[in-house]
């Protein structure tokens, strides 16, 4: 899909909402059309390793930007208001005047320089979008795995701070690092037995 009557059409799509851990990652990509990357697509139908090398020819052929909403800015603003937050600021940063963008999902944020369109499941219908998403997963995935170094009880690398029963026991073990979201509630339950238990 891309918008009618539009010259530089910017996709946005963030990574990391869900997990227990880690910032939300968004991109705002804007791809030249002369040299859009075969094989783009919702980041989560590609491997890792297709990822890898479309992130890397996305970086080379298009104007990107990346902005991180740590777990700081989402105990701040909530979850929702750190990802708009941070889509707001990506199209923001993009170093081109667009002229509509296109973000994956329900919301448009404030604060952009032209009109927006939400499109629920954006990154299966729009390049754009789709390389944004790829950008957002592959920034984030990097982001995780230096995670895991700081914090190696955790197991970032693998389960990328989502609340699996790796990281549930983990975080039972030994409570909340530095890189968890202090008010997602297995976040919270777990400061709250090791405060009672101590």
């Amino acid at each position: 899909m891309q918008a009618r009557g539009a010259r530089f059409v910017a996709g946005v799509d963030e990574a990391g909402r869900g997990p227990l851990a880690g910032p939300v990652v968004v991109s705002a990509v804007v791809l030249d059309p002369d040299r859009i990357p075969d094989g783009l697509n919702d980041s989560k139908k590609l491997s890792e390793e297709q990822r890898e090398a479309l992130f890397a020819l996305i970086v080379a052929s298009a104007h990107v930007a990346v902005v991180v909403a740590p777990p700081s800015i989402i105990l701040s603003r909530n979850i929702r208001g750190a990802t708009l937050w941070a889509m707001a600021r990506a199209v923001n940063s993009l170093g081109v005047a667009v002229d509509r963008v296109l973000v994956d999902g329900r919301d448009v944020p404030m604060g952009l320089p032209c009109d927006g369109t939400a499109l629920i499941g954006g990154d299966g219908r729009s390049v754009s979008i789709a390389a944004a998403s790829i950008v957002a997963k592959v920034t984030r995935d990097r982001m995780c795995a230096i995670m895991d170094c700081d914090a190696p009880d955790f197991g970032f690398a693998g389960h990328k701070g989502y609340g699996t029963p790796q990281h549930l026991r983990a975080l039972t073990a030994h409570g909340p690092c530095r890189h968890h979201r202090a008010e997602f509630a297995p976040v919270a339950e777990a400061r709250l037995r090791l405060t009672v238990a101590n």
